[in-house]
């Protein structure tokens, strides 16, 4: 026969048990406040600098490319890429 304080200490300990099945909604099921994650997905966008590019020419590359640049990392004969230029460094701003 169970005794009254052996019944309340078997609630006590099942209690937190039962409150495992609870189900919480998550973000997903019930957003709420719309804004929630805006500042994640500004980050990400200002990353992001065009998000279905166009190229001239279909995008080549593989295995056997990959292999041979990490040879050449390896072997200390990395190619140089070509130089770009962003700025003018000779020319003048501002007023004359």
């Amino acid at each position: 026969m169970i005794t009254e304080p052996m019944r309340k200490l078997a609630c006590l300990v099942l209690l937190p048990l039962i409150g495992g099945c609870a189900s919480i909604p998550s973000i997903h099921e019930q957003p709420g406040d719309s804004q929630f994650g805006e500042a994640n997905r500004q980050t990400m966008m200002a990353q992001v600098v065009d998000p279905d590019p166009v190229y001239d020419a279909p995008m080549t590359g593989g295995g056997d490319q990959a292999q041979k640049a990490i040879e050449r990392y390896r072997t200390d004969a990395v190619k140089q890429p070509d130089s770009i230029r962003t700025t003018d460094a000779g020319a003048e701003s501002g007023p004359k």
